[in-house]
């Protein structure tokens, strides 16, 4: 049976049908919005895998190039590896879902959402969210949903709600959550203050409970009875012997502040209960607690640590709830990249290193709305040793790919490459820019000390940000009513606390935020405290940057490419580039420079050197210059014909000295006068209807005072010889310019063929 049912959200209605696509599904739900659809799968493993003691959850999306009338655009064409587009969209559908699995279903799960239908005005990525968040509460699958998720914008100063993916926006949050509240946040802003961004989360909250009535209301409809799972509950005599052997040694152990440290008296700890149980059970029970041992332990250690920062506000490394970790920088240290910066802060190290390149380098992107091309791009890698362990180094991961995207989003409303996300902001800089984040030690919010180093690496490269940019990760600990919000938390604050909240911004505001809530969602009062608290230590962090560095550099680093830019008529193009493109590789072998031409006529010139440059604009300018009658220019003689010489200037420009003009006196031969590659100065002195240039050598030797009282008696003769027009030189002749309007062999090689001129 087919169920359908919908929810006015935005300017369009939200559908969700069940009953007709993938019924062997577990849970399938087709999600549409306008022309977009997007279906959603759920599957769940009948049992789990034994002695499995982890929730093997799999999320995936993908786009069908059909889905917008396309086919792909690769070697293979046909859809391959997901793109980071899909990667970011399989985490921000993974992010909301995996907390809200109960605690000891085990069961291996997996949701696919596809997306089949495009129309590049709803955008499918909260759709997917929304239908996967459907397809598990409709299904067997266990689940403590719905939830759903809506997109908050700014457009042209208002709030909006599932605006369309044609518009330029000035803020951009997906916003996931439960009835009772959100749990997820992922977006960027154009320096948003703290409380127009607690006003657009309210905003998406609003329309988030009445996407989960709807969802409710279809389980109500076709919803099947939940399965039932085995929950393994420790033996309770196990567990009083593990709290009565370790718990003091467990609350010594936490407050070591040094990370490793720390990690090697709570693993030593864990060993002797273990040998110590072993000792008195024997080796039959023990084999049989071991696992029970292991959980208990670990349960306690994550008990003990959140009660000491709920009951004594005290953490880990003996820090108040506030304190920022000290923080020393470091720029400029790669002498040879064109921007570096080392940012450490208490354990956590990045260093960050900016490069500046040309427009060749911007990254190409097939994309469903098109092809697109990015020009800044900040890529985050996290190796092992970071964190001092041994695994098998591969590229990089979703969480990689998620935490370079928010960094890049941080950083790239400041920046002058980018005038869709702050129109006022318009600087011009050619420059493709790429930052690169490596993690050297991680302790906690390595991807906001991305931030803050990212930031410092492109000043120091000298690219003409508009401010700089801090972010800070803040943590949750959260027990009955009790609630308490940590300033930047450490790896085990997150990993053991209910939220990661990640703020970044400018002392002016907020440019990029990224929120995981592992409870059932944050009211107004909790959300409105953490960022305020956010806004105080990313001050403070600024501060400390700008100690070491509080603007970007005047110049741009020397081992930078130098670009220059010039505007030349549209019409000109295609001079510049020239048949096959052979003019415009002429022009950078010779000057040593690189080229690129806008459709607009913007011609960035690259060089390492200033005179490479300087070369190639005189040779572009030359190329586009309109030559002016009267004006003399320095030529090469391309072509000797009976009739005359063709003489090339101008970069590209050719024209006809007629024999008559070669020299004051009787020419007999071109050949006496001139040769082919011989450079000489010519003037123009006529355009002809035709649009053809004819020079003259004996004006331009006049004008330039070459000739003495013998040529200008000459010349006078031959003038007066001619008849006043040098020859006949108007005339069809054979012996002035062969048939000059005719198309004759000895005239001037079918010049009214454009491949000829050229």
């Amino acid at each position: 049976m087919i169920e359908r049912l919908s929810v006015s959200v935005g300017s369009e209605d939200l559908v969700f049908e069940t009953g007709r696509i993938a019924k062997q599904a577990h849970g399938s739900v087709l999600v549409s919005s306008g022309d977009a659809m997007v279906l959603s799968a759920a599957c769940v493993a009948p049992e789990a895998r034994p002695g499995q003691n982890f929730f093997p959850l799999t999320v995936e999306y993908r786009e069908k190039s059909s889905s917008a009338g396309k086919i792909p655009g690769n070697f293979f064409r046909r859809e391959g590896r997901p793109s980071e587009r899909e990667i970011l969209v399989c985490r921000l559908t993974d992010r909301p879902l995996r907390p809200l699995f109960p605690k000891g279903f085990l069961n291996e799960t997996q949701i696919f959402s596809t997306v089949y239908s495009a129309d590049n005005v709803s955008n499918p990525d909260v759709m997917s969210i929304n239908g996967a968040s459907a397809a598990l509460h409709i299904s067997k699958i266990p689940f403590d949903g719905p939830i759903a998720a809506v997109r908050v914008a700014m457009l042209d100063g208002e709030l909006v709600v599932n605006p369309s993916m044609e518009n330029d926006l000035e803020m951009d949050l997906v916003i996931a959550g439960t009835r009772d509240g959100i749990s997820m946040v992922e977006g960027q802003a154009a320096e948003a203050t703290e409380d127009v961004m607690v006003e657009a989360l309210e905003l998406g909250h609003d329309a988030i409970k009445r996407i989960c009535d709807c969802i409710d209301e279809l389980r109500q409809r076709v919803g099947v009875e939940k399965m039932a799972y085995e929950v393994h509950e420790p033996e309770a005599q196990v567990a009083e012997d593990v709290r009565a052997i370790v718990e003091d040694q467990v609350r010594e152990a936490i407050n070591v502040s040094e990370k490793h440290a720390r990690a090697d008296a709570l693993s030593g700890i864990k060993t002797a209960v273990h040998e110590e149980l072993a000792a008195r059970y024997g080796e039959e029970r023990y084999e049989e607690a071991a696992a029970d041992i292991t959980e208990v332990y670990e349960d306690l250690v994550k008990t003990i640590m959140r009660d000491q920062i709920i009951t004594e506000r005290k953490r880990l490394d003996g820090r108040d709830l506030t304190t920022v970790r000290p923080i020393t920088i470091e720029v400029g240290l790669l002498p040879r990249v064109h921007g570096s910066c080392l940012f450490t802060r208490g354990e956590t190290q990045a260093l960050v290193t900016a490069t500046l390149g040309t427009s060749r380098d911007e990254q190409r992107l097939d994309e469903l709305t098109g092809e697109e091309f990015r020009r800044f791009m900040l890529h985050y890698n996290f190796p092992p040793f970071s964190v001092g362990e041994t695994r098998r180094f591969m590229g990089p991961g979703r969480r990689e790919i998620g935490h370079g995207k928010l960094a890049e989003r941080a950083l790239n409303s400041v920046l002058p490459v980018d005038e869709s996300i702050d129109p006022e902001f318009d600087q011009d800089f050619p420059y493709t820019i790429r930052v690169v984040s490596d993690i050297t030690e991680s302790n906690g919010s390595s991807s906001m000390a991305s931030v803050c180093g990212g930031s410092l690496a492109l000043m120091d490269a000298g690219v003409p940000a508009k401010a700089p940019v801090a972010g800070i990760a803040m943590g949750l600990i959260k027990k009955d009513e009790e609630v308490r919000i940590l300033t930047d938390i450490l790896g085990d604050e997150d990993h053991l606390g209910d939220m990661d909240f990640k703020v970044c911004g400018t002392r002016e505001g907020i440019t990029a935020l990224q929120m995981d809530i592992k409870v059932q969602g944050l009211d107004r009062e909790i959300m409105t405290q953490a960022l305020q608290q956010a806004r105080d230590a990313r001050l403070h962090v600024l501060d400390e940057m700008d100690k070491c560095m509080s603007g970007p550099r005047s110049e741009i680093s020397q081992y930078a490419p130098r670009i220059f830019t010039i505007k030349i008529d549209p019409d000109k193009i295609r001079d510049i580039i020239g048949p096959g493109g052979k003019v415009i590789r002429e022009i950078q072998n010779q000057s040593g420079a690189d080229i690129d031409i806008e459709d607009d006529g913007t011609v960035n010139v690259a060089a390492s050197k200033r005179e490479e440059a300087d070369e190639a604009i005189r040779m572009i300018e030359a190329i586009t210059a309109t030559p002016e009658i009267g004006q003399v220019y320095t030529g090469s003689v391309s072509r000797i014909m009976n009739f005359g010489a063709f003489v090339s200037f101008m970069g590209g420009k050719e024209g006809l000295v007629h024999i008559s003009e070669l020299a004051p006196g009787h020419v007999r031969e071109v050949t006496d006068v001139v040769n082919v590659g011989d450079e000489i100065k010519v003037k123009l002195v006529e355009i002809d209807k035709m649009g053809r240039l004819n020079l003259s050598k004996v004006e331009a030797d006049r004008e330039l005072g070459l000739l003495s009282e013998e040529d200008e008696a000459l010349a006078a003769a031959s003038k007066k010889e001619g008849g006043g027009d040098r020859g006949g030189r108007r005339g069809g002749g054979g012996g002035d310019r062969g048939g000059r309007r005719g198309g004759g062999g000895g005239d001037r090689g079918g010049r009214r063929d454009k491949g000829g001129r050229r």
